[in-house]
């Protein structure tokens, strides 16, 4: 008998009022605002306009959610192609499977576009919403709790999770939560980006590349966790040899970004008044300069204006004196 474990929902559908909302796309919503709110606020700190970030979500989300879906339908095309099995299935995104490599780069192209179409970059653009993409990892993780999926070997261990129904077949009972286990590395590495951009100033899509690398090494051991079916090559899973070799090119791209392109970009969005680390406060200088330049202007303007008044007056009265003296000759 186990003294704790972490039960498992009895329905995997929320209810808004009368309206049905399932947990697993509950937590992809949820997970979306807080990326795009917390990229938000560093793409301003960074220099940029506040309500970019979310202008190129528009592209990437739909774009990630079309990619994550793809990968996971062609990495585990057997849940939906093989004999027995309905291949409208594949459509059904609600009912969870999507692949975090498929959407990291499908999302990556509708960003590109986003940006270009904003004449932004792509690395600046990655850097400031890694942290957020990690956050929304972590919450969208739970969806799988929702569904009661992506859990590991049988163990009585207190955080356990409680499985009551299973779609492979698996005998309830308690196993390892490989969904909090991930759900957890996630925000560990949101946090590491955190920190390490504010410590070294990552910039040109070092920070991004941070987060891929982290993220890599913890989904490596997370998989030698789970149970489920899955397509192996040499005796590792097919994720593991991903995150072996998205991780090798993640670093690869850091040490290279580094020596070609170091430091930070001074600008993020052509047109931004500038952000909060010191380009609004230069701005400001900048003009308040300006403004004691053009204040000895304004100073001789003055000074030159009662001179003027004088030649004027001067030049009347010498008027008057030539209209005097001609007066005089002719009397």
């Amino acid at each position: 008998m186990e003294l704790a474990y972490i039960p498992s929902p009895s329905s995997g559908v929320l209810y808004l009022g009368p309206v049905p909302l399932r947990g697993y796309a509950f937590c992809i919503i949820i997970g979306v605002f807080v990326a795009v709110w917390l990229g938000n606020k560093r793409w301003v700190a960074r220099g940029g306009r506040a309500g970019t970030v979310a202008d190129i979500a528009v592209w990437a989300v739909p774009f990630g959610l079309i990619g994550g879906r793809l990968y996971h339908v062609i990495t585990d095309y057997q849940l939906y192609f093989s004999e027995g099995r309905d291949w409208v299935d594949a459509f059904k995104i609600w009912e969870g499977g999507l692949g975090i490599w498929g959407a990291i780069a499908f999302g990556a192209l509708g960003a590109w576009i986003g940006c270009r179409r904003r004449g932004i970059a792509l690395p600046a653009y990655a850097d400031a919403v890694a942290p957020g993409i990690a956050f929304a990892q972590a919450i969208g993780r739970w969806g799988n709790w929702f569904n009661q999926e992506l859990y590991g070997r049988s163990t009585d261990l207190p955080w356990a999770v409680e499985i009551t129904s299973s779609s492979d077949g698996r005998v309830p009972g308690t196993y390892h939560p490989t969904f909090l286990y991930e759900s957890l590395w996630c925000i560990g590495v949101a946090l590491l980006v955190i920190w390490a951009d504010r410590r070294f100033r990552l910039g040109h899509g070092r920070a991004f590349a941070l987060y891929v690398a982290a993220y890599c090494v913890g989904r490596f051991w997370i998989e030698y966790v789970r149970v489920d079916e899955a397509h192996e090559i040499l005796g590792l899973r097919l994720n593991n040899w991903t995150s072996i070799l998205v991780f090798l090119l993640a670093v690869l791209y850091i040490v290279l970004s580094a020596r070609k392109r170091p430091g930070r970009e001074d600008v993020v969005e052509p047109g931004a008044s500038g952000g909060s680390d010191g380009s609004a406060a230069s701005g400001e200088a900048g003009a308040l300069e300006k403004d004691e330049k053009d204040a000895p202007a304004a100073k001789n303007d003055e000074e030159e204006a009662p001179s003027a008044k004088e030649d004027s007056g001067n030049s009347d009265d010498s008027e008057e004196s030539k209209d005097g003296a001609g007066s005089a000759k002719k009397g």
